[in-house]
């Protein structure tokens, strides 16, 4: 910040895209000031009383960001708003729609903060539901629904390999093989080797992967649709997983799909907006249950001094004059202990 003329800040070498640019303000007590904020930072202003610090921030920057903000309203908007009055500044460069806090406790409620009332809250939730990507603790990796598009797209980048779409043995638990034969399903593999379903039905060799498609990858329409339909059945079939093998040379690729935002084993839950709000149960500390501290006991504070005994007043919150009664109430069952205990003289 530089004040009349002493060293003017070049104002031609600054971006107001990076910084908010304050030029000759005059407001109340300011003397002609320039000033520099770099944008998308934390800033602070100090200085002695009477030196013009909320002059600047609250009737200089703030107001002037709010008149531009009520100025691109409609007309019809604008007649509901006190009308602000322009600073008395050369120039604001960079300025967003600004909003004023005042240095008061505006609530008693203890769930009450910043963000709540300023209603940018309810925004953040909305934001933070929409945009928010779900990182998964054990691999780092954003997790992601799968959709059959999304299967067919990364399917594609093997255009050419041979493939099979299957549903794993693990699927298939509670399934009779006269059942799948029924349902129009024809081929297996077992132990890495193929073969039909009425073969496994005159022969119980254990578990085997049920075989949906087999294909050549390809961009063609009706290959794709094909693919897409298979996948859609093994979808239902699996409640939402998919397993593909697909073949480059003697080398086989597993692709493991899943609709449901899963990783690792780790299942995780949709962002929605309760997620991320303090008064929902949802979004909620299930340790503070969204009021951010937790009511427990001291031990160090109910018990200073570890040296002393009950007797000597080791427990400080029976000291008082009105707790008096639990101290002696803990003598009288100590001593019943004591009496009714063989062996404590």
């Amino acid at each position: 910040m530089n004040k009349g003329s002493d060293h003017k800040i070049d104002f031609e070498k600054l971006d107001a895209k990076n910084n908010i640019l304050i030029k000759g303000a005059r407001q109340h007590n300011l003397k002609n000031i320039d000033v520099v904020i770099p944008r998308n930072t934390f800033t602070v202003i100090t200085g002695v009383s009477g030196s013009g610090k909320s002059t600047l921030a609250f009737d200089t920057l703030y107001a002037e960001g709010q008149r531009r903000y009520v100025e691109s309203l409609s007309s019809y908007a604008r007649q509901f708003l006190s009308r602000l009055d322009k600073p008395e500044v050369d120039y604001i460069k960079g300025i967003s729609p600004a909003i004023a806090i005042e240095q008061k406790v505006v609530s008693k409620n203890s769930r009450s903060s910043v963000g709540t009332s300023t209603e940018i809250y309810d925004y953040l939730k909305v934001l933070f539901a929409r945009l928010g990507k779900i990182i998964s603790p054990v691999t780092g990796k954003e997790v992601v629904v799968q959709s059959i598009d999304d299967i067919v797209k990364e399917l594609l980048s093997y255009k050419g390999e041979k493939a099979i779409v299957y549903i794993p043995s693990k699927f298939l638990k509670d399934r009779e093989v006269k059942d799948l034969i029924a349902e129009g399903y024809s081929r297996a593999r077992i132990n890495g080797d193929f073969c039909t379903l009425e073969s496994l039905k005159k022969k119980d060799k254990g578990s085997f992967d049920l075989i949906i498609d087999r294909i050549k990858v390809s961009d063609d329409e009706d290959s794709i649709s094909a693919v897409k339909d298979s996948i859609e059945d093994v979808y239902l079939l699996t409640d939402g997983y998919c397993s593909i093998d697909v073949w480059k040379g003697d080398e086989v690729n597993t692709l493991n799909f899943s609709e449901h935002i899963e990783e690792e084993g780790v299942l995780f839950e949709e962002p929605h907006v309760n997620l991320f709000n303090h008064n929902s149960p949802t979004g909620a500390c299930p340790t503070c249950e969204g009021f951010g501290h937790t009511l427990g006991i001291s031990e160090q504070l109910v018990v200073p001094d570890v040296s002393k005994s009950v007797y000597e007043g080791a427990v400080a919150c029976w000291n008082t004059p009105n707790q008096l009664k639990w101290k002696d109430n803990f003598k009288i069952f100590c001593r019943s202990r004591v009496s009714n205990s063989p062996g404590i003289p």
